[in-house]
């Protein structure tokens, strides 16, 4: 989802806080598959390897992990073919600390990374430089160490192939269409309507006409955003706007900027572009001559230019993350959709020769003070990275009893049907806010679970876990899987590597917790150890369409697995042994 983060905020959600700690998972609903491998990126797109620059004296490389995923500092590693081409150590910038109690302290990099490779290869040699590297997702998947090979000059013959370059996807592109269409409801956007049928559409054309000027109005408008688009996928991955967004003294500026756009929403004040520059705007497009295509093209490009700074603040989310692709052709189709999005009410109220314009309300109001709302969401989730976590659990505590406030929660008077809901949405989100503020009194950090984890109670319980049997070769696992279904035994998998702290996870809070060791029992228990990761045991992980451990399997005596059961990421104790539970009345 992170690479989709901008287009979410531009969706009017708020912004997930999962994967920005390091956290366990929420529950999820009995029955289905927690954590699937649906909900995890492959490794290639989790992990974007790209090739910026080389010369004879060094090779630029540049990772993008995608939002809640990063690497391991320790896990990078390079090295040419033919040998020797690399000239001394590979100088890496210093990464995040996070500690672990089974692998101590270790740096990791999210978002993006950019590494000098120093070469020696004065003639300019083709060779091939070939990339090791290990990742994890902050959900709880930790990916076997993966390698890439990158062709340096053309490369040497029959080698591997790098990373594909960032492309746009229909998805992506459907996303910013559904994008702008909401940012048309905006108290800045909307009041372009009436520039249609009153100065486009002048003259009352037919439905046919008034399509046609439509989009000559809608598409010069969309191709202005797209050519912004184009020339931030150009340059500014070379800007390397995300990683800058990483320090402190980047990320306070702009959540204190969109705050101020949030106060702007709220009709503290009026932003609008300076008075001389609007004005001569608005001067060219009262000269411009509605009814011609010309004209209609004219004033598209300005109205792009008039609403502008009212959609700057998601157009700067939006623009961050078309940076970090350096896809140019991509970050001009997502914006030219987005302008599309934009522009399709435009296109329908101009075929419908204005009929269909909506008149100005109360609804303005919610428009303009939802995105209020959001724009401060999004300042939280800025300051996050650099805040305390109870802090910012605080503020999430804070901002969701403003809202609470501003819907009634306490206000007690005779209020409408649509009064009385708002209020009950006021008094859920109180309650949340409550919460909040007592998990950071607590020391929790997690906006999901304000109240943190609940803890249990049963002490003394005696773990009946069996005995487990490590394989680490599929013949070995086949062989298992074969004798526990000649016996009729149901069998537990459980995949595992010493690199993956998950497993480790796994291995103290749910396979020994009490409440699922007592049920243990029941069951042949088989874990397979990938720690080596080869290829062997990678085609075994493509066998069963998993990208990494930690992952469990529940297979029935009869040698089937259940995958309804199976649990791929971390999973806590309590859902895990409700899924025993369940498997026991499959007996």
């Amino acid at each position: 989802m992170r690479r989709l983060l901008p287009l979410l905020l531009l969706l009017l959600t708020l912004p997930a806080s999962a994967g920005l700690f390091d956290q366990r998972p929420a529950a999820t609903p009995l029955g289905a598959p927690l954590n699937n491998s649906a909900d995890f990126l492959p490794v290639h797109e989790a992990f974007k390897l790209s090739l910026v620059e080389s010369t004879p004296e060094r090779i630029k490389l540049r990772f993008v992990a995608a939002e809640g995923y990063y690497l391991y500092r320790h896990r990078l590693q390079f090295s040419t073919q033919p040998d020797g081409l690399i000239a001394g150590e590979v100088s890496l910038p210093q990464g995040q600390h996070k500690t672990d109690e089974f692998f101590g302290d270790v740096e990791v990099y999210y978002e993006v990374l950019d590494v000098d490779v120093p070469v020696n290869n004065p003639n300019n040699q083709p060779f091939n430089l070939t990339v090791g590297y290990q990742g994890c997702a902050d959900k709880g998947l930790c990916y076997p160490p993966e390698s890439e090979v990158l062709k340096i000059g053309g490369g040497l013959v029959d080698a591997g192939t790098a990373a594909p370059a960032s492309s746009w996807q229909w998805r992506d592109m459907a996303l910013f269409f559904l994008a702008g269409l909401g940012l048309t409801f905006t108290p800045c956007v909307l009041p372009m309507l009436p520039i249609l049928s009153g100065v486009v559409l002048r003259g009352r054309p037919s439905n046919r006409r008034g399509l046609v000027l439509s989009l000559a109005y809608v598409l010069p408008m969309a191709a202005c955003y797209a050519v912004l688009g184009a020339l931030m996928g150009l340059f500014g991955a070379s800007l390397n706007l995300q990683a800058m967004l990483q320090s402190p003294w980047i990320l306070v500026p702009f959540a204190a900027f969109f705050s101020l756009f949030a106060a702007a929403m709220f009709g503290v004040f009026e932003l609008r572009l300076p008075a001389f520059i609007r004005e001569r705007l608005d001067r060219k497009a009262a000269q411009t001559q509605g009814g011609s295509i010309a004209g209609a093209a004219t004033l598209g490009v300005l109205s792009s230019l008039i609403v502008s700074p009212c959609i700057t603040a998601p157009l700067t989310a939006l623009l961050l993350y078309i940076s970090s692709t350096g896809d140019a052709v991509g970050g001009g189709l997502q914006l030219f959709a987005l302008g599309l999005g934009m522009g399709t009410p435009l296109v329908l109220f101009g075929a419908g020769g204005g009929a269909l314009l909506p008149k100005s309300g109360n609804w303005m109001v919610v428009v303009r003070n939802a995105f209020g709302v959001m724009l401060l969401a999004v300042s939280i989730w800025l300051l996050e990275r650099v805040l305390p976590g109870p802090l910012s659990l605080a503020l999430w505590g804070l901002l969701a009893a403003g809202v609470a406030l501003f819907l009634g929660a306490l206000e007690f008077t005779a209020k409408s049907s649509r009064g009385k809901l708002a209020q009950l949405a006021g008094l859920a989100l109180l309650v949340y806010a409550l919460a909040a503020w007592t998990g950071a009194l607590r020391g929790e950090e997690d906006p999901l679970r304000p109240l943190g984890h609940p803890v249990s109670t049963a002490t003394g319980a005696v773990v009946q876990a069996g005995n487990w049997q490590t394989v680490s070769q599929p013949a070995e696992l086949d062989a298992a899987l074969a004798s526990a279904a000649q016996a009729g035994q149901p069998l537990l998998l459980d995949w595992y590597a010493d690199w993956c702290i998950s497993c480790k996870v796994i291995e103290r809070e749910v396979l020994n917790a009490p409440s699922v060791g007592s049920q243990l029992g029941d069951y042949r228990l088989v874990r397979f150890d990938i720690t080596d990761s080869t290829p062997a045991q990678r085609a075994l992980l493509d066998r069963y369409q998993l990208f990494g451990p930690p992952a469990i399997q529940l297979f029935a005596g009869n040698g089937q697995e259940w995958q309804d059961l199976r649990v791929v990421g971390e999973i806590n104790a309590r859902d895990f042994a409700a899924r025993l539970e369940q498997a026991r009345t499959r007996f």
